[in-house]
């Protein structure tokens, strides 16, 4: 099978940028040809606020050079891992007019909500769910803190939902989560034409012993992660365990702040993904405190490759990730005391947590393994590849 991936590269590497790699070079493991179409955003800042704001409606180079790509190469399908600013959806309707089928994957959420992260203000906001003209993201410049980015990004999202793009433009879409799937029904998208795939871990980075005596957190230091409902839960602990934080972010002064104010805490920045699965495995529990809505959550089935349970929010495709009493625990979002509630439960409950060790790592080898996505992948490109 030929696979044309298209994906529009961020600024700086992020986790949609590793998993869209990681399925790419598993399928060319699997002998399948697998060749990119990429544009970088390092561009804007040659291109200018107007070129960029055209090419995010309608991408006049992008449909030509996706045109020309097709007609001289025989591709089986087009698989569109992101699109956005660069790319535009111009592409779909070039795919489309050579008669090569298109699969879509849904990283975020940014087809219905601006931001893509259905967050504003230290809460989730579902303002511009379901609305034709996101205009609530325009008003509160959701997009870059800026009202021009945001009335560029809803002039993008009104345009196609007009034309209609999703629902003519694309054969199948792919989330990461069933959560994820419900909110592109819930906002309109045709559910016969979402699948769910999730993200996995390669290679198996093996199980750890757990036996480091510390909680972990691994991610960025940001608003909608919950940083401060964390480490509230500490201040609530009273030195009760050792609390590791991995990441960097907006958050970070916060985080410093409380490492000078507890000794119980220690921020040790960015480490290297060698380094990282090494503390997860060593640790009791990884914590997961979102407040926000997650499409997945990829640290969450590291954990549970490595057999560490997860105390995590009840919010989100984390709720459905991680089973509570099975292979971790829930607790209210934003909820510091229940939070530190679970994690007393935790301390005092050995037995169970090694119980959930095992549980978690079974987790693991049935949904996340590199072979299991393998497999679903290619049930999805049999369904556009038999029209």
């Amino acid at each position: 099978m030929r696979i044309l991936s298209v994906h529009n590269r961020y600024q700086i590497r992020g986790g949609e940028d590793e998993s869209r790699e990681a399925e790419e070079k598993l399928l060319q493991q699997k002998g399948h040809g697998v060749e990119t179409y990429e544009e970088n955003n390092d561009r804007i800042a040659d291109l200018g606020a107007i070129s960029t704001a055209i090419k995010t409606v309608w991408s006049t180079e992008a449909y030509n050079t996706l045109r020309h790509r097709l007609k001289e190469q025989v591709y089986d399908l087009v698989h569109v891992q992101n699109f956005f600013p660069l790319i535009s959806p111009s592409v779909h309707y070039a795919a489309k007019a050579e008669g090569v089928p298109v699969i879509q994957t849904l990283r975020n959420y940014r087809l219905l909500c601006p931001n893509g992260f259905f967050f504003r203000d230290d809460r989730v906001c579902e303002d511009c769910l379901g609305k034709f003209v996101p205009w609530p993201a325009v008003l509160h410049s959701c997009y870059r803190d800026s009202r021009a980015a945001s009335g560029v990004l809803a002039t993008m999202l009104t345009t196609h939902r007009i034309l209609p793009t999703w629902n003519q433009m694309v054969d199948k879409y792919i989330t990461l989560s069933e959560f994820a799937r419900d909110k592109f029904v819930q906002a309109g998208f045709p559910q016969e034409k979402i699948a769910v795939k999730p993200n996995f871990v390669d290679p198996d980075p093996s199980i750890g012993e757990g036996k480091g005596g510390y909680a972990l957190y691994v991610g960025r230091l940001s608003p909608e992660k919950g940083i401060s409902t964390l480490l509230s839960a500490w201040q609530k602990l009273g030195k009760r365990v050792p609390l590791k934080i991995v990441g960097e972010g907006l958050l970070a002064p916060q985080v410093a702040a409380a490492v000078s104010l507890d000794p119980a805490i220690e921020w040790l920045g960015r480490k290297p993904l060698p380094e990282v699965y090494e503390l997860i495995g060593n640790a009791t529990f990884l914590v997961f405190p979102t407040i926000g809505y997650e499409t997945f959550g990829r640290v969450a089935i590291e954990a549970f490759a490595k057999g560490t349970p997860v105390i995590a929010s009840q919010v989100g495709a984390i709720a459905e990730l991680v089973e509570s009493d099975r292979n971790g625990l829930h607790f209210r979002p934003g909820d510091a005391e229940d939070l530190a509630i679970k994690i007393d439960w935790a301390l005092t409950h050995p037995q169970e947590i090694a119980q959930m060790r095992q549980e978690a790592r079974k987790e693991f080898e049935t949904k996340y393994t590199a072979e299991e996505n393998y497999r679903r992948i290619m049930e999805i490109y049999a369904t556009v590849r038999s029209k």
